[in-house]
């Protein structure tokens, strides 16, 4: 008689796969392979760089296998994706096993087995029977939260037990690795993280992308009120400090001042100090000259005549050409769009009795000669230009931009309540255990033999240990009595 093979239907055939152990060893030497490549490839650079570390055939390879942003590649999230559904399947194709020992109403217990345990106590002591089994139960409910007394052919046997409830810790592991997996996921997904400088005094609310170096147009505008550095005796920086303010339809709404590590969050975005620069000088400024010499050029006769001239006190011109004043001295001069830099501007009181303005550039000192031509109430009598000014020049300030590291995490809670249910489990799988023990008490005469024994799921060593000063406390309290 022929037998045929009855097929797993698809679903069966799905959930063996992801029960086997040998899958979570391939996924786990796939993701620390992967995450080596991670390492000895830098991540987020720019198109150029790698074009140029790796040559045009690689960096098509590289690109299309998403190894220069490995960690937000589809191929990783499936893994880490893979990794969890395993984790979750291995875990409840065991649980219900641990289940029933957790949660069943009356706990099994056999005497054979206590008997066979090569690490137990045993005595002897002078007593009846009836009047051990009081003080025994109230000794050992001291230590055990279940107790029941069993009927023997010579007597009775006390079983105890407590911490059923910490076989589930290695499924408390099991579910924070799954929550961490997830979580890293979801942020991978649906999150981002950016790179913005903001110069001092200015706003943004678009953000440059790390792994795709895109914009991003964020929904509130970011605005650097001010931003400071303090640094060591040797230069190194101390600390940076930007002031910022969160600005909703141009309303500020939330104003922090942010250094390394302290962040600023708002509406699960995340804004961190990263960097720091400083700007490009801006032009510098003059003060106003102590000494000035101009050049007094004669149309009529070419003669040249040199005066010094003081801001606010007039000239006289020799050869009756009329007096010139210095009014001001400007650090910019705009002349049809142009910006001429510093100039002292002043008055030409002429023969005729107009009075004209006249501009002397620093930088240019013959610009008078074309002053007759732009500007027709100016005669050309007399050319003024600047032959000699000492002006002292004030630093520019120093104006700083702000780097900022802008990121949205939606998984990063995930991963920290599955970093917290780490430590709760790890705890409870490594430091806790179920324990049971049986203390037999067998009537012979007027004497009884008692054995105390007991067993343990984790730490037998220190279950041995417990079961010895329980018998020890149950001796003495017997000689006591």
């Amino acid at each position: 008689m022929s037998t045929k093979e009855i097929s797993a239907d698809p679903f069966t055939k799905i959930w063996k796969f992801f029960t086997s152990v040998r899958l979570t060893i391939v996924l786990l030497l796939t993701l620390a392979a992967t995450s080596i490549i991670g390492t000895l490839i830098p991540q987020n650079q720019s198109p150029d760089d790698y074009f140029n570390a790796f040559g045009a055939f690689l960096y098509r390879l590289f690109n299309v296998l998403g190894l220069f942003d490995l960690y937000h590649s589809w191929w990783f999230q499936t893994l880490m994706l893979m990794l969890a559904v395993n984790v979750l399947v291995c875990s409840l194709e065991r649980l219900s096993a641990t289940w029933q020992i957790i949660f069943t109403s009356r706990p099994k217990f056999t005497i054979s087995r206590f008997r066979r345990l090569p690490q137990k106590e045993e005595f002897t002591i002078d007593s009846p029977a009836e009047q051990l089994i009081t003080r025994y139960q109230t000794i050992i409910s001291h230590n055990f939260h279940y107790l029941r007394v069993e009927e023997t052919d010579n007597g009775y046997a006390i079983f105890a037990e407590k911490g059923r409830w910490t076989r589930i810790g290695v499924y408390i592991v099991h579910a924070s690795v799954i929550l961490m997996l997830v979580g890293g996921v979801i942020g991978s997904i649906f999150g981002f993280e950016g790179f913005v400088n903001i110069a001092e005094g200015d706003t943004v609310q678009r953000i440059r992308l790390r792994n795709s170096g895109n914009m991003r147009q964020l929904d509130f505008a970011v605005r650097c009120d001010d931003f400071n550095v303090s640094f060591y005796s040797t230069g190194a920086p101390k600390e940076f400090r930007s002031s910022l303010t969160i600005l909703e339809q141009g309303k500020p709404v939330l104003s922090k001042d942010i250094i390394v590590n302290d962040p600023l969050h708002y509406k699960g975005i995340s804004i961190f100090q990263s960097s720091y620069g400083e700007l490009p000088a801006q032009r510098q400024e003059f003060q106003p000259p102590d000494e000035i010499t101009l050049s007094f050029t004669s149309k009529a006769t070419g003669m040249i005549y040199e005066k010094k001239a003081i801001i606010a006190q007039p000239i006289e011109i020799p050869e009756g050409l009329g007096k010139f004043v210095i009014d001001q001295f400007s650090n910019t001069y705009n002349f049809r769009g142009q910006d001429l830099g510093a100039a002292l501007i002043g008055t030409l009181h002429q023969i005729n009795g107009t009075s004209v303005e006249v501009v002397l550039p620093i930088k240019f000192p013959s610009f008078d000669k074309m002053g007759p031509i732009f500007n027709k109430a100016r005669n050309d009598d007399v050319i003024i230009s600047v032959s000699d000014v000492n002006v002292k020049q004030t630093p520019a300030a120093v104006r700083y931009y702000t780097g900022l590291q802008i990121a949205r995490d939606p998984g990063v809670w995930v991963v920290y309540t599955g970093f917290i249910l780490m430590i709760i489990g790890c705890y409870i799988t490594f430091f806790m255990s179920h324990r049971q023990i049986c203390v037999e008490v067998n009537e012979t005469g007027d004497r009884c033999r008692i054995m105390v024994a007991g067993t343990a799921n984790k730490n037998k060593l220190g279950n041995e240990r417990k079961v010895k000063k329980i018998a020890h406390t149950l001796v003495h309290d017997e000689r006591d009595a």
